[in-house]
């Protein structure tokens, strides 16, 4: 790719799965020797980590996992702080960006930890969390995932009084992974953009996880940002070339207009193969099999990639800049320094 031409951001990436599953004393190194490296190679500035609790803590341990997870983000921002920032607005990413530090924010993923108890999101955001979903495929104290869209049903009571006091916070909210009705409740309610941290095209593969036309047209209209996942079967049915990911970039791009895409590549292969115990048989998630991927995109030194095909599509340069990460950094800067604390 040459140098560094564009602001590379990826809205989702489970390394901290991967880290918080090694002892206390391997978590800074382990992010520096394993991670940091693939970072560095895929030209990524803008990472959010998002903090993603196994089935096996919820819901006793899902709390205690949820910290533990959070410390692993500032663990590994401290251990290495020529390298890494991580940032609780704005100013703070473009002041690692300004260095040369890839900014580090953290996400909440469907928050088991906090249950019912919304004011626990203000101790969380206190610790640095600035972007929160309330459900992952299932159901939750707060909503329902995509996979229970047969029930039709909207955010809870206490997933409303979530929401309102994100807002209040200047937390995003991510609608990834919530049901069709959940994502209507939120656009119905929100006053500030909203996003979806990885999410693809309905319409190119129809697959709950994705998002249909008009669900990308009122993120649109909200000011949102929709960032594509590079998770191969939710791409395509059987074609798992770099091509059908462009093919979801493009048709959300024409939906929703150019300044409204972003990348959620959701990296998983090294994560499951750090998390989950060899096997002869490939693993399933929703039926969907975890053993496929995007050639050269499994994992985050294969971004420079996305780049390449764009430009074989004829995307204009600038472009490019914004679906690589401006948009997402143009949204960071704008909401997460919106918020107001008791």
């Amino acid at each position: 790719m040459g140098g560094r031409f564009v602001i590379i951001a990826d809205t989702h990436n489970d390394l901290l799965d991967a880290i918080v599953h090694r002892p206390v004393e391997r978590w800074v190194p382990h992010f520096r020797d394993q991670w940091l490296p693939q970072l560095h190679t895929g030209g990524v500035n803008l990472q959010v980590l998002p903090v993603f609790i196994d089935d096996v803590f919820r819901p006793e341990g899902a709390l205690r996992q949820t910290l533990r997870m959070i410390e692993v983000a500032h663990r590994i921002a401290e251990g290495n702080p020529d390298t890494v920032e991580l940032c609780f607005d704005g100013a703070d990413i473009d002041a690692a960006l300004e260095s040369n530090r890839i900014a580090l924010v953290l996400a909440l993923e469907s928050a088991p930890g906090i249950g019912e108890d919304v004011e626990l999101l203000e101790t969380l955001y206190r610790l640095g969390v600035r972007i929160a979903s309330l459900a992952h495929f299932g159901r939750t104290a707060l909503a329902d995932g995509s996979g229970e869209d047969a029930t039709g049903s909207r955010l809870t009571r206490a997933g409303v009084a979530a929401f309102a006091e994100m807002e209040r916070l200047g937390m995003i909210f991510d609608v990834s992974h919530l049901s069709a009705a959940g994502v209507e409740h939120v656009l119905e309610m929100a006053t500030r953009p909203v996003m979806a941290t990885h999410s693809s095209a309905r319409a190119v593969r129809d697959h709950h996880r994705n998002l249909t036309d008009e669900q990308l047209r009122g993120i649109a209209d909200n000011g949102g940002v929709v960032c594509v996942n590079f998770f191969a079967p939710f791409l395509h049915e059987s074609d798992f070339r770099i091509e059908r990911l462009i093919d979801h970039i493009e048709h959300i791009a024409g939906v929703m207009g150019i300044r409204h895409v972003g990348l959620g590549p959701d990296f998983v292969k090294e994560v499951l193969e750090d998390t989950t115990p060899p096997c002869c048989e490939a693993q399933f998630i929703e039926g969907v099999p975890t053993d496929k991927f995007i050639p050269g995109l499994e994992g985050p030194a294969g971004l420079p990639l996305v780049i390449d095909a764009l430009r074989r599509r004829g995307w204009p340069e600038d472009d490019i800049a914004l679906v690589m990460g401006q948009n997402v950094l143009d949204l960071f800067r704008t909401e997460l320094k919106r918020g107001t604390t008791k």
